[in-house]
């Protein structure tokens, strides 16, 4: 018989998954709330510009998470650019699928970000870059957001 952390049960620690979006990739970082902090997980390939939700189901399972939360890119006066209606769409999908309350984030520029801190911080090639740079950017969304949760800011979810 397995025996448990007596301490394991006191702690309140929450995991959420962090989602960046896009019709070719979509990175994923993984994040709790007794640090605030968040980690870069996996990047997925799309198929035919679907989300690959048998892999997103096994993270979801192995990880456990009470919540969701998905970057949402909009034009600088806040409209809707082109991929947004899409994101949303993903957004509707990820919380009727997994029954998990889904939380958008504006993720303006953080790809950008990601790339620039790839690039220019850590010196990350081209090649290495394209296959890291959206679980970073998911990194960047699901810190962003963690960092407003704990200093009790209000979230918004879809549901």
């Amino acid at each position: 018989m397995r025996k448990l952390d007596p301490l394991l049960s006191k702690t309140t620690s929450t995991t959420y998954l962090g989602f960046d979006f896009g019709t070719k990739k979509i990175g994923i970082a993984v994040g709790q709330t007794t640090t605030a902090t968040a980690s870069p997980l996996q990047t997925i390939r799309s198929i035919q510009q679907n989300p690959n939700w048998e892999i997103i189901g096994q993270l979801i399972r192995e990880w456990q998470p009470v919540g969701l939360v998905v970057g949402i890119s909009r034009q600088q006066d806040g409209s809707d650019n082109p991929v947004t209606p899409r994101m949303l769409k993903f957004c509707r999908q990820l919380e009727g699928r997994f029954q998990l309350p889904v939380f958008q984030q504006d993720e303006t520029l953080s790809t950008f970000e990601a790339k620039q801190l790839l690039f220019d911080e850590v010196h990350v090639g081209a090649t290495k870059l394209w296959a890291v740079q959206d679980q970073l950017a998911a990194q960047l969304i699901l810190q962003t957001w963690l960092n407003h949760h704990s200093n009790g800011g209000a979230s918004v979810s879809i549901s």
